[in-house]
């Protein structure tokens, strides 16, 4: 509950435009962790019901611009943390499930992602 209030009160408090934009190399990176999920295969938990990738990248994508309106995310991880990890309407995590493996937290499963894309080089370009 006290996580949900945080990021509401993001919302409310910081007024559009007072923070720098986006970086270019922070949006690559969250460009990449999305397209990461949607070629994935895997499926993505939001409020109960489960979608394709495909619909959760959309979603995202969403809330992204939400943020980005408001100068509120600067890094891929603050993204995770205020966009793709639980609904900001109801306070329940994100679950990603991959085939037959058992659901995760859609953080840890971005975090990841995020890190295997910084190991590799490919941060800075979707895969």
């Amino acid at each position: 509950m006290l996580r949900l209030l945080v990021i509401l009160l993001t919302f409310i408090l910081i007024p559009t435009g007072t923070t720098a934009p986006l970086s270019a190399a922070a949006r690559a990176e969250i460009d990449g962790l999305l397209s990461r999920l949607e070629v994935s295969g895997c499926e993505f938990n939001r409020n109960g019901t489960w979608h394709p990738a495909s619909a959760a990248k959309s979603h995202l994508l969403r809330k992204l611009k939400y943020l980005e309106d408001r100068g509120a995310v600067q890094s891929a991880e603050q993204f995770i943390e205020l966009a793709a990890s639980t609904s900001s309407t109801t306070g329940q995590p994100y679950l990603v499930r991959c085939g037959n493996r058992a659901p995760v937290q859609s953080g840890t499963w971005l975090l990841s992602e995020l890190q295997a894309m910084r190991s590799s080089g490919r941060a800075r370009s979707a895969p």
